[in-house]
């Protein structure tokens, strides 16, 4: 449980990283994914705010800034998202939001690039590496992203021998552009 909080929080702020303030995100979904007891467990992030100047023929200028709702938890399991949000893991009381702030991206090849980004959980930033793809079709654009944290480098949860450190994060959005 104490590992699902921070990925949960990395979901958000990854999907609210990817939606654009001039152009307004009609879908979006954050998902985060880590071991517990050995079984896959997971939830979602929704409701994200963003700051988003993506394009990808101008990625020097390119900005990406967002910040999510801790409060948005959802493992659906009450009991678990609340003690997520307690004190052990998001210290939501404290640390209501989770964000994201960009510092560079580099195209790799065709759709897809890489995001360098400041993260900000609980006080405690480190950049992360965000792969993802952007594909715009007609009059809407979608974002692809994953990424896989340590939850333990942002005090989310304690050290545990039946809980995985590592957090996979998964973003996808889609933009009107």
């Amino acid at each position: 449980m104490k590992k699902i909080l921070p990925l949960i929080i990395t979901l958000f702020l990854v999907n609210s990283a990817f939606a654009q303030v001039k152009n307004a995100v009609t879908k979006s979904t954050i998902t985060f994914q880590l071991k517990n007891l050995g079984i896959n467990t997971g939830g979602k992030i929704g409701g994200l705010q963003a700051n988003i100047d993506f394009n990808p023929a101008q990625l020097g200028s390119s900005v990406i800034e967002a910040n999510a709702d801790v409060n948005t938890v959802n493992t659906d399991n009450d009991s678990r998202d609340t003690h997520l949000k307690s004190a052990d893991f998001f210290d939501v009381a404290r640390f209501p939001k989770i964000t994201m702030k960009s510092v560079s991206f580099k195209h790799k090849s065709g759709d897809y690039y890489v995001g360098v980004f400041n993260l900000t959980m609980k006080d405690k930033t480190k950049p992360v590496e965000v792969p993802f793809s952007y594909v715009g079709v007609d009059k809407t654009a979608v974002i692809k992203g994953s990424f896989k944290i340590n939850r333990l480098d942002f005090g989310v949860g304690g050290k545990s021998m039946v809980m995985s450190d590592d957090v996979t994060v998964n973003i996808e959005l889609e933009v009107a552009r």
